[in-house]
């Protein structure tokens, strides 16, 4: 792999000929086209080779959710996201490994497998009409409402106690996390009124779970915060007990924003209202026009950030307005309060338009053409911002209001509800050099909505994760893992059994090698040192996935 180009530090923004924004300058990327190759599933369990020491404590089920299939007969996808849901399982116990996958059995997969063609529009690919009908019928298929997709295949959720899949439609599918069998379809618009919901829940030290959904009404796009009970009341429940927490309007009616996150402290549920926004008339019309979802999904950087403060249990949102310029975030860190401050951390990139780069044919280039591709995308950073939560009317207009010891970040109230944000950097200019940080992780159950030092990720100096980094806040140092050729997927924290230090556990994450056949890895790293530990080795090819999850076997 070759080093960025030193004379800029790959990190001056240039201009092209074509005017497209240049934001790295970084030559010589490797091809990973075979990240994105379609696989067989592996429903038998399958021995995996280890080499070095995987700790006897681990026991349960890793597993993992992503794109396993990109064309079914002729027809082929043409967005990364749309590829069907294959899921993985790494059962680990007594140092011993095995491995096994099934797709996912939803009613799109099957529908397609059925007729040999893609039946089901997906967030970049639109189903056509189907040659057997006559001009007519296909003419009239055209002004058919697209029907949204089953294909759960973002993320590992859980619900009282019980394993889903998700995408960000409304359907989610309950999985055997031992069989990855799909046991039931579950539609989130039967229990509450929102069309789909976020494939990153969270949940408190009770197993209550929040989520956001959006709803579409006369009165126009609401955001709506949900909140799902942590106990079942019969056995066969799924979603039973769900409520509407909130609803907030969106901005501008019939353009709401795209979210695939939000952030939870104690007390508090955070939207993020960012100016990645979604064109309903073109969404809707995009059958008509032969467009996929994602052409209706766009980046206007002349409009604000804004956070929504929601109290959880009371369902109010704060009537301040927490503002920052422009900014596009997927995935948020951790979220706490701290004397009267809301502490709120994500990764961020100054520009939202990747989310429309991640076309199959883009990550299936190689040379100068890849390498465009990724120096035309914006890199994601963690950052800070501190919102002061006790702003009123005798509140001084023009001054910082962020009191917090050696904190840079800003909070600048500008007007009479309105707050003026600006973040700090959570990390050293070191990170620059490994593309920035995206998948964050932390130690979930002892730190999510609390003050924590730690978090982990996967560096992008590549269109992928190509490193495994480890941030310590304190001083905001870190420790990386990257071999040449190997492309990690987001690091998942497994604490050790009796753990009182944060970072006493492991790191999972699976390590695909596209451009060496059958050496797939899980590998395991000690989360204190970042040292290997050891790995397990599949005899088989695997797609670079999404998100997964550990289920506790003890």
């Amino acid at each position: 792999m070759s080093s960025m180009n030193s004379s800029t530090s790959g990190w001056k923004k240039t201009s092209s000929q074509n005017k497209e924004q240049h934001f790295t300058d970084v030559h010589g990327l490797p091809c990973i086209e075979n990240l994105v190759c379609s696989a067989d599933e592996t429903p038998e369990p399958i021995t995996t080779t280890i080499t070095g020491n995987i700790p006897s404590w681990i026991k349960g089920n890793f597993l993992r959710n992503g794109p396993g299939k990109f064309e079914i007969g002729r027809s082929s996808f043409n967005h990364w996201f749309d590829g069907m849901a294959l899921l993985h399982q790494f059962h680990i116990e007594d140092g011993k490994v095995t491995y096994m996958s099934r797709f996912l059995n939803s009613d799109c997969y099957k529908e397609n497998l059925e007729h040999n063609r893609i039946m089901v529009s997906e967030f970049g690919t639109i189903a056509m009409p189907d040659p057997c009908k006559n001009f007519f019928q296909r003419f009239l298929s055209r002004f058919e409402l697209p029907k949204p997709t089953d294909n759960a295949n973002v993320s590992f959720v859980q619900y009282k106690g019980d394993y889903y899949v998700s995408t960000e439609t409304n359907f989610m599918h309950k999985i055997d996390p031992q069989t990855l069998e799909t046991k039931e379809k579950v539609d989130w618009s039967k229990f509450v009124a929102v069309n789909g919901a976020t494939a990153h829940p969270h949940m408190d030290p009770d197993g209550t779970t929040y989520n956001m959904g959006n709803s579409y009404t006369r009165k126009g796009a609401f955001y709506n915060i949900i909140m799902v009970p942590s106990k079942k009341v019969n056995p066969s429940d799924t979603l039973e007990g769900a409520s509407v927490v909130c609803s907030i309007p969106s901005e501008d009616k019939s353009r709401p924003s795209y979210y695939h996150s939000f952030a939870m402290s104690e007390n508090y549920v955070v939207f993020i209202e960012q100016p990645i926004k979604m064109d309903l008339l073109k969404i809707v019309t995009g059958k008509l026009r032969g467009k996929g979802i994602n052409e209706g999904v766009y980046w206007d950087p002349k409009r604000n950030t804004v956070f929504h403060v929601i109290n959880k249990h009371t369902g109010k949102l704060s009537l301040i307005k927490y503002c920052a310029k422009a900014l596009s975030t997927f995935h948020q860190i951790n979220c706490y309060e701290d004397n009267g401050f809301l502490i709120m951390d994500m990764c961020c990139s100054d520009d939202g338009q990747a989310i429309n780069n991640y076309l199959i044919q883009n990550l299936k280039k190689s040379g100068d053409a890849l390498d465009e591709v990724y120096n035309t995308m914006c890199r994601v950073f963690p950052r800070r911002f501190v919102l002061p939560l006790n702003v009123d009317s005798h509140t001084p207009c023009g001054q910082n209001l962020n009191t917090r010891l050696k904190s840079t970040a800003t909070a600048i109230k500008t007007d009479q509800n309105k707050v003026f944000c600006t973040h700090e950097d959570l990390h050293g200019d070191d990170l620059h050099k490994y593309g920035g940080l995206e998948f964050p992780h932390i130690n979930y159950s002892m730190c999510n909505s609390r003050p924590y030092r730690y978090f982990y990720g996967c560096g992008f100096r590549h269109l992928v994760g190509d490193s495994l980094i480890k941030m310590d806040l304190q001083g905001k140092q870190i420790k990386v893992w990257k071999h040449a050729g190997m492309y990690p997927s987001e690091p998942i924290f497994v604490s050790s059994p009796g753990a009182v230090e944060e970072d006493d556990g492991v790191i999972l994450s699976v390590v695909i090698t596209p451009n060496q056949d059958k050496s797939t890895f899980l590998l395991v790293l000690d989360a204190k040192t970042f040292e290997e530990l050891g790995r397990a080795e599949v005899p088989i090819n695997i797609p670079y996935g999404f998100h997964g999850t550990f289920q506790n076997r003890h």
